[in-house]
């Protein structure tokens, strides 16, 4: 994972499914570059599950925060599209994600999240005799997250283990230190937040800064 930092994002076409039961084709690194858009990425393990759908939700109360931001949202899995869209038709209350706008790619192939290397692989064995490898294992992500910037080059990667959930705000908090780092040159310190001072990169700025906090 976190040798995808600093790098492009991997160049490949993923079938995904929208509210409106529509199929086609994403290509996360081309959604940034087209539309001169940061994209937040993030995968979640299955569908019909637990801890995910209060994420997809999540996300998608944040949606409009991401949104003034230049930010486009993108979930994943690698459940098929057919089984994103029937969650994608049951109700909230009933533990669905209905009322999810963005496009939940699904990576049924496991191609991408092979590439990214975020699959619950417990164990891998070479079979001589077919010529193929035997995976053990649940053979799904974990929470894995990306935030890659306007040329498609991952500014940010992390992971969560399945039981843990993620704080959307934090990825909120993200984007605003890169447009930061973008538009004015300087870096963020711990814990910075929108509206709060930044810091020169270099020996003098920080000491300011250390004098000052």
């Amino acid at each position: 994972m976190a040798t995808a930092v600093g790098k492009q994002f991997p160049d490949l076409n993923v079938d995904a499914m929208n509210e409106m039961g529509d199929t086609f084709k994403v290509n996360v690194l081309e959604e940034a570059k087209k539309n001169n858009k940061k994209v937040l990425l993030f995968w979640y393990p299955k569908d019909f599950t637990f801890v995910c759908p209060t994420e997809l939700h999540a996300f998608q109360a944040a949606l409009g925060e991401f949104e003034k931001r230049n930010t486009i949202v993108i979930g994943a899995s690698c459940d098929t599209p057919e089984v994103h869209f029937a969650w994608l038709s049951q109700a909230k209350e009933n533990g669905g994600i209905e009322g999810v706008t963005y496009p939940l790619l699904a990576d049924s192939n496991r191609n991408l999240s092979s590439i990214l290397g975020i699959l619950d692989i417990t164990n891998e064995t070479y079979d001589e005799v077919t010529g193929t490898v035997q995976v053990e294992g649940d053979n799904v992500t974990y929470r894995a997250t990306y935030i890659i910037d306007e040329e498609g080059i991952v500014q940010h990667a992390s992971i969560n283990n399945m039981p843990i959930g993620r704080n959307v705000g934090e990825y909120l908090r993200l984007v605003d230190a890169l447009t930061h780092v973008q538009e004015k040159g300087e870096v963020c310190p711990a814990n910075w937040e929108e509206g709060k001072d930044a810091m020169s990169a270099n020996a003098k700025g920080t000491a300011a800064y250390l004098a000052t906090h």
